[in-house]
């Protein structure tokens, strides 16, 4: 059975990612969030696990064990949520199976106290843990509007054209959204993301991670990936060139897995 173990992130924030202005800090989550303390453009980490979470489904490792025997919480499936209270938006990166608790948390970093959906969704690739919560849009669960989903053309071409997903095209819960390679999306005028291409097992769709921009700062996430060295780029460089980086680490050290290197 495959390690249920958390990804490992270069720099691990289970907190808000202040994007704009001053150093690259964090502003640690509270039981209560005081909006009014919260900085106009923050990203929040809402999830660090595997694609089939934490505990996974089947694993009698004693990581798990840990989480049956009341030792340890649920963790949420790797995912991000972008907000600007200046224009009162919010975005989020994968579309999870924990997608219903996420929403839920990025609420009470909003600042209205009606729920809503989020104003996009960024997907990275076709495996479970990253796109499967699209479901919750349906019309068998809230029956989202027209809520714009970024994609790059092979994971269009999936949603498109595969269901239940084209159902959530047909009957307009999502509006598809195109990406290309290295090609900045602009969301107002002080937020863009732009899509790196990476290698990684694309059984269904190409797999990309995302540079997010903030006025003044920059993120790099690439929740999953292959071996480095498959890569056209120097992870060393692309990391100088952000000031956080959200990588795909999977393994802590390398005794989490016997007999491998």
């Amino acid at each position: 059975m495959k390690n249920a173990g958390l990804k490992k992130v270069f720099i691990y924030i289970a907190a808000v990612l202040v994007i704009a202005g001053g150093s690259c800090k964090t502003v640690q989550q509270t039981a209560a969030i005081n909006k009014d303390k919260l900085p106009e453009q923050f990203m929040v980490v809402l999830g660090v696990a595997q694609d089939a979470g934490y505990p996974q489904i089947g694993c009698e490792k004693e990581c798990c064990t840990f989480y049956w025997q009341g030792k340890e919480k649920k963790k949420q499936v790797t995912s991000l949520a972008l907000f600007d209270s200046q224009t009162r938006q919010y975005f989020l990166f994968e579309a999870t199976p924990d997608i219903t608790q996420q929403l839920q948390m990025a609420q009470s970093y909003l600042g209205r106290d009606k729920w809503y959906a989020p104003d996009g969704i960024f997907l990275t690739h076709a495996h479970i843990g990253h796109y499967s919560g699209l479901m919750q849009l349906g019309r068998e669960a809230i029956g989202a509007r027209s809520i714009p989903v970024w994609a790059m053309p092979g994971m269009k071409s999936f949603l498109e054209t595969n269901g239940p997903w084209n159902q959530l095209v047909s009957l307009k819960n999502i509006q598809l959204m195109p990406l290309k390679e290295d090609s900045a999306v602009q969301l107002n005028a002080t937020l863009k993301v732009t899509p790196v291409k990476v290698p990684h097992r694309d059984e269904y769709s190409e797999t990309v991670g995302f540079i997010i921009q903030g006025p003044q700062k920059k993120v790099l996430f690439i929740p999953d990936i292959d071996k480095w060295e498959k890569w056209g780029r120097s992870i060393t460089e692309e990391i100088k060139k952000v000031d956080l980086a959200l990588l795909d680490g999977t393994f802590y050290d390398g005794t989490e897995l016997p007999g491998r290197d």
